[in-house]
C-alpha cells in the first residue's frame, strides 16, 4: 500500500505533464510561430480546400504536370495508406507497373522521344510525395503547353518560378511542388 499511492501520484503527474501540458505548449508554440505549417500547409482558394503542399495529388488530365505515381492504392495518394510498394527491382510486378507507366506517358505525349525520368514511373518511399525534380517537370512541359494552348517557354518559366532549392541551401535537391505548379498553370490561362 505504501508504494501504490506514490506510484499513482507519479503516474498522474507524468500524465498531466507529458499528456496535457507538453502537447498544449508545443501546439501553442507551433500555432504562434508557424501557423501555416502547424495546420498542414493547406492550400485554400476562394474558401475551398484545394489540398496540402505536403501530400501529393493525383493528376491524370494531360493538361497538368503529373506527379510521382503513388503506391498507396487502390486510391491514388491515400494518406491513410502511406508507404511504398516494397517491390524489389527484380520483382516482375514492379517491371510491369513501370512499363505500363512508361506506356501511359508515351501515349499522352507521343512526340516526346526523350528518356522518361525514373521518378515519373516509380513511387516514392511514402507513396505521397508532392514534389518532382525540375527535370521531370520540364520533361512534361511541351505536352502541357500544347494541350493548354500556351507557349512552352511560358510553361518552362512557371516551372522555374516554382522550383524550390535545397532546404536551407544545404539539404536535399531542387524540387517542384506539383500542386502549386498546376495551380499556377490554371491561373496562367
Amino acid at each position: 500500500m505504501k508504494l501504490i499511492r506514490p506510484a499513482l501520484v507519479l503516474f498522474t503527474a507524468l500524465t498531466l505533464v507529458t499528456g496535457v501540458a507538453y502537447p498544449l505548449a508545443v501546439t501553442g508554440i507551433g500555432q504562434a510561430l508557424f501557423p501555416q505549417q502547424a495546420n498542414g500547409s493547406l492550400i485554400v482558394r476562394d474558401g475551398k480546400l484545394i489540398g496540402s503542399r505536403l501530400i501529393g495529388q493525383s493528376f491524370t488530365d494531360p493538361r497538368y504536370v503529373w506527379g510521382r505515381p503513388s503506391a498507396t492504392g487502390p486510391m491514388p495518394y491515400n494518406g491513410g495508406a502511406s508507404g511504398g510498394s516494397n517491390l524489389g527491382p527484380g520483382n516482375p510486378a514492379l517491371k510491369q507497373a513501370v512499363e505500363a507507366r512508361i506506356a501511359a506517358l508515351r501515349a499522352a505525349d507521343p512526340g516526346n522521344a526523350r528518356p522518361v525520368p525514373v521518378e515519373l514511373v516509380t513511387a516514392s518511399g511514402s507513396g505521397l510525395d508532392p514534389h518532382l525534380s525540375p527535370a521531370a517537370a520540364q520533361w512534361q512541359a511541351e505536352r502541357v503547353a500544347r494541350l493548354r494552348g500556351i507557349s512552352t517557354a511560358r510553361v518552362r518559366a512557371l516551372i522555374a518560378a516554382h522550383t524550390e532549392g535545397p532546404q536551407w541551401g544545404l539539404f536535399g535537391e531542387a524540387r517542384v511542388n506539383v500542386l502549386a505548379l498546376n495551380l499556377a498553370l490554371d491561373a496562367a490561362r
